[in-house]
């Protein structure tokens, strides 16, 4: 599976509210580096779990990416996603309000898949677009 192909794959999952792209996209053991997440997440149901609750929160939900650069074996992508928060973040009930946030991906992809995937997006604008901060 070429760079383009794991990545539009899952992108497609989660626009649909969809995880299970994952289980082509990463390596069984892949280890995922998210900002603001105190432990790193081991292994792609621990993934899959950590996006379905963000995907419960925001079920509408549209990711699109915006830019990539490969570089031999590693991959990082910049994306931007819009959608409504109707469902429980963690503790916070839902508000109805809308956000629009961005990111940045750095993956190491060996055999068409990622195997480590660090991940940042702006965590502080979606808490104050949700009125949290």
């Amino acid at each position: 599976m070429s760079v383009a192909e794991y990545q539009t794959r899952w992108i497609d999952g989660l626009n649909r509210g969809d995880v299970s792209g994952a289980d082509a996209a990463f390596a069984p053991d892949c280890v995922f580096h998210v900002t603001g997440v105190a432990d790193k997440l081991v292994g792609v149901a621990a993934w899959k779990a950590f996006v379905q609750a963000f995907l419960t929160a925001f079920p509408d939900i549209q990711f699109t990416m915006t830019d990539e650069a490969v570089n031999g074996n590693r991959v990082a992508m910049r994306w931007i996603a819009h959608g409504t928060h109707t469902g429980p973040l963690g503790p916070l009930p839902p508000t109805g309000r809308n956000i629009s946030i961005d990111g940045l991906i750095m993956d190491r992809v060996e055999n068409g898949r990622v195997v480590e995937r660090w991940e940042q997006f702006n965590q502080p604008a979606m808490l104050q677009q949700l009125g949290v901060q």
